[in-house]
């Protein structure tokens, strides 16, 4: 098996015919894109709206190709020269299509009958949601020429700030027992069996911040400011007012989601204060123990047992994912393991023209990377399931990003602690759990803390690393509360976790609470429901990106606003935090 993933089918290379093919219809079809937004009104408005889908669904099947293969190219080597210049490169054509979207889209706003020819065209209907929020972003939509410099300005802006991030942590050299390594190498010893390693790598870790904290803390600075300009330009309260609006989630949704998660902090922060008593600690945890392992369950898996485990597994609960699965390790999908210049953690990424994803992970052969491809791979079939939909109808917002992931990873957990062959086992795989549901309560919670914060800061002072650093502690100590070490956090949490490095994405923070709670509640009725379940299932991913949020919730009949639904998740960690506590004890 390949350890490497195989990018063939969507290019050979930068000198491969259809690359270049492709960049040269991409080129051809911005220009018919320009002469269609300045002859709108020689046309009738149908005859329009059928043009324009026709070259809308062209460009967004070369743009994604083309970017697709330069940014996973330069994803697997962050010092891969040739692909940093073609993604600046593709960024400029896109750039270009700003100007003429833009007349396209108050075009279109503008229509009195939008609806009328929608539902009288079979061809439009198809893209019906795409249309209307097209109509309903209008107010948000400046002037074709600002958007057309706010577009090319953010190539070299905040673009330029994010890959300075992405290329600083992926490549910074760290210093550990005299040797170097890179930062997601240390980062990953933070699950090692021994505790001076644990420790050793967390300080290595920390010290390693130090080279580059400065040039972090100017991308930070920013992109956050621009976003903050952007806003005030377009007319949005705040960052987080247009997030909710481009997630089509409403704001009574996201504080009914955080009111349960307050509610349910202090159990959390009990796992976390029992878990530091098991290790010997009278403080809380010391950060640096957060993913300490417990229990005895240390076997190691090779790629071929991962994949064997996990299609196995997927077979009793959809015979589909099973094969994509299958596909995914044989057709070499997997980027598996770290190495210097490759970016840290783990992502998935869809490419709709070829129907297929690829996955980037830092594979080390423990039970947690197993959890963390099953992770990825839902994912890739959340992909799966929208490969039939229209290439417009394609993208689904953060909220509901992380459903079919978190999912997987109930299915995977659940069935290993059901299986256990003994306590020790048990509570290796409960703590796992729990670890994971922690990051996505009290870590999740301190970052949207933080980025909150940042926000408020940035709109007239500059935040230079130490305060940077306050904010992260303040945040980590108001989400974690006593069941961590006050005096053992992480401040640079900021510098490594690239999702606060974006000028389209926002707050991508509480999307991973809303994913993980979401997905807990559809397995509850999974568990209730059994095969009937499936179908609805699936009908519920495809649907995420032609619907809101609440919309897509209703298919299961769950309704986001009320409170109770996120705490059913919550109860049945509360539940996994009693076993939790029983199994240290015995």
């Amino acid at each position: 098996m390949n350890t490497v993933w195989n990018l063939d089918k969507i290019y050979n290379g930068y000198d491969d015919p259809r690359f270049i093919n492709d960049v040269k219809e991409l080129d051809k079809s911005i220009i018919q894109l320009n002469d269609l937004a300045k002859n709108l009104n020689q046309n009738t408005a149908k005859s329009n709206l059928l043009e324009i889908k026709k070259l809308f669904e062209v460009q967004a099947t070369l743009l994604e190709k083309l970017f697709s293969y330069a940014s996973l190219k330069q994803s697997a080597n962050t010092k891969d020269v040739e692909s940093a210049s073609y993604l600046g490169r593709l960024s400029d054509k896109a750039s270009s299509i700003t100007k003429p979207e833009t007349i396209i889209s108050k075009y279109i706003a503008e229509l009195d009958n939008l609806d009328e020819l929608i539902d009288s065209t079979k061809e439009l209907q198809e893209i019906k949601y795409f249309l209307n929020n097209i109509k309903n972003n209008n107010k948000y939509i400046l002037d074709d020429k600002v958007e057309e410099v706010i577009s090319k300005y953010d190539i070299s802006g905040g673009n330029a700030w994010a890959d300075l991030q992405s290329y600083l942590t992926s490549s910074v050299e760290v210093d550990y027992k005299g040797e170097k390594t890179t930062l997601s190498s240390i980062r990953s010893l933070a699950n090692s069996t021994d505790k001076s390693i644990r420790k050793e790598a967390y300080d290595a870790e920390l010290a390693c911040y130090d080279k580059i904290k400065d040039s972090v803390a100017f991308s930070l600075n920013n992109i956050k400011l621009q976003v903050i300009n952007e806003c005030k330009l377009r007319g949005f309260d705040s960052p987080l007012q247009q997030t909710l609006h481009n997630a089509h989630m409403k704001k009574e949704t996201l504080d009914a989601l955080f009111e349960a998660m307050n509610e349910y902090l202090p159990k959390f922060h009990e796992y976390l204060k029992v878990k530091g008593k098991a290790l010997g600690y009278n403080n809380g945890l010391p950060w640096y123990e957060m993913f300490a392992p417990m229990g005895n369950n240390n076997t190691k898996y090779t790629t071929e047992q991962t994949k064997d485990y996990l299609v196995n597994l997927f077979k009793g609960f959809a015979p589909d994912l099973a094969e994509m699965v299958q596909t995914a390790f044989d057709e070499e999908w997997i980027d598996f393991y770290p190495r210097d210049g490759k970016v840290g953690g783990a992502f998935c990424a869809g490419i709709h023209p070829i129907k297929e994803s690829r996955i980037l992970t830092n594979f080390d052969g423990n039970f947690s990377d197993v959890v963390t491809l099953a992770h990825e791979l839902g994912h890739a079939y959340h992909n799966y399931n929208i490969k039939d939909n229209n290439v417009i109808n394609t993208g689904y917002s953060m909220p509901v990003a992380e459903t079919a992931s978190t999912f997987n990873e109930n299915i995977i957990m659940n069935a290993a602690i059901a299986s256990a062959e003994n306590d020790d086992v048990k509570l290796s795989l409960v703590e796992s759990q729990l670890q994971d549901a922690a990051q996505i309560i009290c870590d999740i919670y301190s970052r949207y803390l933080f980025e909150s914060k940042v926000f408020e800061n940035r709109t007239d002072s500059f935040m230079f690393p130490d305060e940077l650093c306050k904010i992260m502690i303040d945040a980590q100590k108001k989400a974690y509360g006593d069941g961590l070490d006050a005096d053992t956090l992480n401040p640079y949490m900021w510098v490594c976790k690239g999702h606060y490095y974006s000028t389209g994405t926002s707050y991508y923070n509480f999307p991973y609470a809303f994913g993980g709670l979401f997905a807990r509640g559809l397995y509850a009725k999974y568990q209730e429901e059994g095969e009937v379940f499936l179908p609805k299932y699936k009908k519920l991913l495809k649907a995420t990106t032609v619907m809101s949020v609440e919309d897509v919730a209703k298919i299961a009949d769950i309704d986001l606003t009320d409170k109770a639904f996120w705490e059913m998740g919550l109860k049945s960690y509360a539940k996994q935090i009693d076993l939790f506590k029983e199994l240290v004890q015995k």
